[in-house]
């Protein structure tokens, strides 16, 4: 493809690592049965190693003067289609096809990561796992776990729905235009079953309310949902900090102040 000047209002990196476009094509390992989505192809680097499965290959591209060198590299391939369209606004779900679940791909911009994730997250029944590059703190919360500083809101509701792992760190010259911070690729596997059984839009309410202001006690934050009494008799310290409760004790305590 020529080259496109990258645009910062699209949040622009065009990743051009040879060595970490064949990581993240080896940790997707498409194959030809395969449903692929990837958002934001850019000038298709990743696209090209991708499309060569010969799976069917949908490509969602926001920047307009992209489309024809995507379309001239990939219409080729009989899979490949391009939707003209903002991730944000995008009803993945419509993408889907019985009994074949999606597999989300994409090196996201940063200025629309967290809420494109949570968008996808309400997809997650349809979706077969979810490959990102990522700002790297953006997935040190994903991935992070309790009595860790980057444990909050974002990690939680995406560990409610996926088992995430970070797989590997990318440096800024992976990229053009690099950017001024590190990335990484995460990896999310929705659950087919979820585990946790509890009502996802009161766990919402309830972490939002926890995680309010970190440095204040439970007692404090969630005053105005639930009394010292119900946190007790969930098995939670009302003296404790949000982020030293675990995903299980956060679902135990919604359950309670929704049955009490």
């Amino acid at each position: 493809m020529d080259k496109h000047i990258p645009r910062k209002r699209f949040g622009q990196n065009f990743l051009q690592d040879a060595g970490v476009i064949n990581s993240i094509a080896s940790a997707i390992a498409p194959s030809g049965s395969d449903h692929l989505v990837e958002i934001g192809p850019g000038q298709g680097a990743l696209t090209e190693a991708l499309v060569r499965a010969d799976c069917r290959l949908d490509v969602v591209e926001l920047d307009r003067d992209l489309h024809a060198g995507l379309l001239a590299a990939f219409s080729i391939y009989p899979g490949f289609t391009l939707h003209r369209a903002d991730a944000l606004e995008f009803d993945f779900a419509q993408l889907a096809i019985a009994e074949k679940p999606m597999r989300i791909v994409g090196n996201l911009p940063y200025n629309i990561s967290t809420p494109l994730i949570f968008k996808l997250l309400e997809s997650a029944g349809v979706i077969q796992d979810m490959h990102f590059m990522l700002q790297l703190e953006v997935v040190q919360r994903l991935a992070a776990q309790p009595g860790n500083k980057h444990w909050g809101k974002l990690g939680i509701m995406a560990q409610y729905h996926c088992q995430v792992e970070q797989l590997f760190v990318v440096p800024p010259e992976a990229f053009y235009p690099p950017p001024k911070v590190q990335s990484a690729v995460v990896k999310l596997v929705p659950y087919t079953t979820n585990p946790w059984q509890c009502d996802e839009h009161a766990l919402r309410k309830v972490v939002t309310a926890a995680f309010a202001q970190r440095r204040k006690t439970l007692r404090n934050n969630l005053k105005q949902i639930t009394s010292e009494t119900t946190m007790i008799d969930a098995g939670i310290d009302p003296g404790a900090r949000a982020e030293t409760l675990t995903l299980q004790q956060l679902v135990d305590l919604t359950r309670a102040i929704g049955a009490s």
